[in-house]
């Protein structure tokens, strides 16, 4: 019976196919490799599609035209063609694609990262950076952070003391896990408060299943048959999120606030949700979906951020020095590093910005959606195709950038390039209406961390590794990580 199934869907995906080549068989599409039958260009898509496709876009320009299974896939791979997408029809490619993974996981596309564009969205994104992502909050959370930080410095201080080898990777993932859970959920959760795979486990489930090729979206007639069994695994990690946050939700209602327990962004949303104010509708479903956006987004895009520039720094010990003569001069070396002292930091910032040119956290950033036939440097782009950025291509783009594979943070001396999307050679947190409405905290978060851990120890590779010997392997998904911890010996430098 399955085999029958199978049978009838593999014709009804040709006939498909064909009937789509027919279509715009008059129109220029952008050149692109030569596909195959059904599967499209899914085989030249490997274990890190971003340096597939950065490998590809070298031979076959800054803009490709791909299929992905029966979905047409637009790669952009240089910064003036990002300008094209992001700025000059921006309001064409604003919008995402029905996603099976999120479906399930964000409430029905209901959060902020893949609601499709319109009244809804905007109005969620509006909630979200004036409530929750402003200065001033941001700034209440200060006093957290410090507290936070400060236990991971006397936890690595105790490895000095005995020259103990740091997972440093372990160390970091859990510090920003600790600061999402208080700035998002009001407090600390232990692993056995949601589940025996824990708290961590759970997060990474959803973060794999969200990148997982599904056949349902590449082959939309497969969808509801789940070959894979990928929409089983959705529904029961979603379930196990939900009942988690509705355990706090129901914790915050009961307990108010009290003067031991600052308003945290459950808080803030209930607040909304009760004032019945919103210009759309905002219910508990739609308070669980920001919930576990924000967690996400500001945990594991601050950790990866922060692993890879003190990967860089340890690889590269002359702006390690440098940076810490920095730091020396404007903190010195009898006091900690205080977030006050962060906009003098310049070499740090030029440190930060290098690592996230080399190491942007979603390098292929999140599919945009096209919501009408558009035509760009003479390039037909149909409608509903999804648009991918490869922001690790545009960081190393020869035209933009001089020895582009080098981690040099003198490159930035004297130059206006920023990483807040309005140039285009460097978008680690994207550009125009979808851009990361949290990459302020982001980068405070970023800064801190590592100035502080760069400032309080010195860093060395364990078994007398060289640092040219660092494995600089990375694990794809919607957040790059590094393929192995970063293990070191930390020695005690302040006074």
């Amino acid at each position: 019976m399955i085999s029958f199934i199978s049978l009838i869907s593999l014709t009804l995906i040709s006939l498909l196919s064909f009937f789509h080549i027919l279509k715009n068989k008059n129109k220029k599409l952008p050149p692109g490799p030569k596909g195959i039958p059904i599967l499209g260009h899914l085989h030249l898509l490997g274990k890190n599609p971003h340096q597939n496709l950065h490998i590809l876009s070298k031979k076959h320009g800054p803009i490709m035209y791909m299929k992905f299974g029966f979905i047409p896939h637009i790669i952009v791979s240089s910064p003036q063609a990002a300008q094209q997408f992001l700025k000059t029809h921006d309001l064409v490619f604003s919008s995402r694609p029905p996603h099976e993974a999120c479906k399930h996981i964000s409430y029905e596309q209901t959060n902020l990262s893949f609601a499709p564009y319109g009244h809804y969205w905007r109005n969620m994104r509006k909630l979200c950076t004036l409530e929750l992502l402003s200065n001033l909050k941001i700034n209440s959370f200060q006093h957290m952070r410090k507290e936070e930080l400060n236990l991971l410095v006397d936890s690595i201080k105790r490895y000095a003391k005995e020259r103990g080898v740091v997972n440093l990777s372990a160390k970091v993932s859990f510090l920003t896990a600790e600061m999402s859970c208080r700035m998002v959920f009001g407090r600390k959760y232990e692993d056995k408060d949601i589940n025996e795979k824990g708290f961590r486990g759970v997060l990474q489930e959803v973060m794999k299943l969200a990148i997982l090729p599904n056949l349902g979206d590449y082959f939309p007639v497969l969808r509801k048959f789940d070959f894979q069994g990928l929409t089983r695994r959705m529904k029961n990690v979603s379930g196990v999120i939900d009942d988690f946050f509705e355990k706090i939700i129901d914790e915050h209602v009961g307990d108010g606030i009290n003067e031991e327990r600052s308003k945290d962004f459950v808080d803030t949303m209930m607040d909304i949700m009760k004032s019945g104010k919103t210009e759309f509708q905002f219910d508990r479903r739609h308070v669980k979906a920001v919930m576990l956006d924000m967690f996400a987004a500001s945990a594991d895009t601050s950790a990866a951020t922060i692993e890879w520039t003190l990967t860089e720094l340890i690889k590269n010990p002359k702006a390690m020095q440098r940076v810490q003569k920095e730091l020396e001069q404007v903190v010195t070396l009898n006091k900690i590093v205080e977030e006050s002292d962060l906009e003098r930091l310049d070499y740090l910032n030029m440190v930060i910005k290098e690592a996230l040119r080399l190491h942007p956290v979603a390098p292929l950033m999140l599919p945009h959606y096209s919501t009408e036939d558009c035509t760009i440097n003479g390039y037909h782009i149909p409608k509903e195709s999804r648009v991918i950025i490869n922001a690790f291509a545009i960081g190393r783009d020869p035209k933009a950038w001089n020895e582009p594979e080098k981690f040099i943070p003198e490159r930035f001396i004297g130059s206006n390039v920023d990483l807040r999307g309005q140039h285009f050679e460097l978008l680690p947190f994207g550009s125009g209406r979808r851009s990361c409405p949290g990459m302020q905290l982001g980068l405070i978060v970023a800064r801190l961390v590592v100035a502080q851990l760069v400032h309080c120890f010195d860093w060395e590779l364990p078994n007398e590794m060289l640092a040219e010997e660092l494995d600089m392997s990375e694990e794809f998904g919607l957040v790059i990580t590094r393929a192995c911890n970063l293990m070191v010996v930390p020695t005690y430098r302040l006074i």
